[in-house]
């Protein structure tokens, strides 16, 4: 079925259908319409809406929610995001799945309230303290917007760690026609098996741990504290923390090649443009009227998409593009330089302006 939706109103969409019961957030501009229509949308499904005091609550009753059983959401933009980021941390250690939309726009601070840039891709990565990995994800369109809701809950569900939807505040707020399937793919977290059960935080052979369930005999003690396999806090042994915090990683890691989701145009073109989000449909313009540029997309932003990127960027030219003032540019230049490419340019754009086909075209140099 098609349907002409708003970018915020076909993440809502997608989020019912893939089983979103329990939403909790503020209102922020430019995710507000998520709120609104999960409101409206969630008690129909016998789902529950909350709207919090703030962003740290937000997140805290996300939290507690996945723990009960429930598949949970939150939106904001870049000043909540930022109030999320202790929750966030805690989300890591607890393993717990939760998809946090952020739809950008200008900061720092309470910068451009209704205008959209690309500024937080280093904060969902680094914004909480300690080491761990997470999942970020960049949609271009408004279906896209749909789509990788649900797949930001089956990721988030199959290796237990917060999802992050990272959308330009103008995706969120385009409208554009969206193809919504009949039936969808839902993948589901593994639950512990029946029974008590000991070993609480030990891995299967993937490096998941199995997701107690309540009222079926698992004692599980929940806390961002390190603790041992057992479920007991264990904060002073060198061995136990490293193993935490290996194993919080390493599941991410480890399973990259499966997260990543990327679009390559014309890899065999001398110049590639790396654009994501907004600037990618003025990248991928430019390359559809030359053959001189391609275009790499990461639809995953973390973890980045290294392998791909570098096996087409040796002895090339690579041309970044972001709504911001260098984020994604150094793991770019990271990676490119690594897998020897020729040299790396950046083009930001700050204060909401859009990348056009004019500009870009004479920066690539296929004017």
């Amino acid at each position: 079925m098609r349907e002409f939706l708003l970018g915020n109103e076909a993440c809502v969409k997608g989020a019912i259908l893939a089983g979103c019961r329990f939403y909790a957030g503020y209102p922020i501009t430019p995710s507000t319409e998520i709120a609104e229509a999960m409101a409206r949308e969630l008690p129909k499904v016998g789902g529950t809406f909350i709207q919090m005091e703030d962003e740290i609550a937000s997140i805290s009753a996300c939290i507690g929610a996945s723990w009960a059983g429930v598949r949970a959401m939150s939106a904001t933009s870049g000043p909540g995001f930022s109030l999320m980021q202790e929750g966030i941390g805690y989300a890591v250690m607890t393993e717990t799945p939760v998809v946090l939309v952020n739809c950008m726009r200008g900061g720092p601070s309470t910068g451009q309230p209704t205008k959209p840039a690309q500024g937080d891709v280093y904060q969902a990565k680094y914004g909480s303290h300690g080491d761990y990995e997470i999942i970020a994800l960049s949609p271009a369109s408004v279906g896209e917007m749909f789509m990788l809701t649900i797949e930001a809950f089956n990721l988030a569900e199959q290796y237990r760690v917060p999802v992050m939807l990272l959308a330009d505040g103008e995706i969120a707020h385009m409208r554009e026609t969206v193809e919504v399937p009949e039936k969808i793919n839902i993948i589901n977290r593994k639950l512990a098996s029946p029974g008590i059960v000991k070993e609480v935080w030990k891995p299967d052979e993937d490096g998941i741990v199995p997701f107690p369930v309540f009222g079926k005999g698992h004692r599980v003690y929940i806390s961002g504290t390190t603790s041992d396999i057992y479920g007991y806090p264990s904060t002073v042994k060198p061995e136990v923390h490293e193993a935490v915090v290996k194993r919080i990683c390493d599941k991410i890691r480890k399973n990259a090649e499966k997260i990543w989701r990327y679009e390559c145009y014309k890899p065999e073109a001398d110049k590639i443009i790396f654009a994501y989000g907004l600037p990618s449909r003025t990248a991928l313009a430019v390359a559809r009227d030359t053959d001189r540029a391609g275009v790499f997309r990461p639809i995953t932003l973390w973890p980045f998409p290294e392998k791909p990127f570098g096996e087409i960027v040796a002895g090339k030219d690579v041309y970044v593009l972001e709504m911001n003032y260098g984020k994604m540019l150094y793991e770019v230049e990271r990676v490119a330089y690594k897998h020897g490419a020729k040299s790396v340019s950046f083009l930001p754009k700050l204060g909401g302006a859009i990348h056009t086909i004019k500009e870009v075209r004479k920066f690539v140099g296929v004017d």
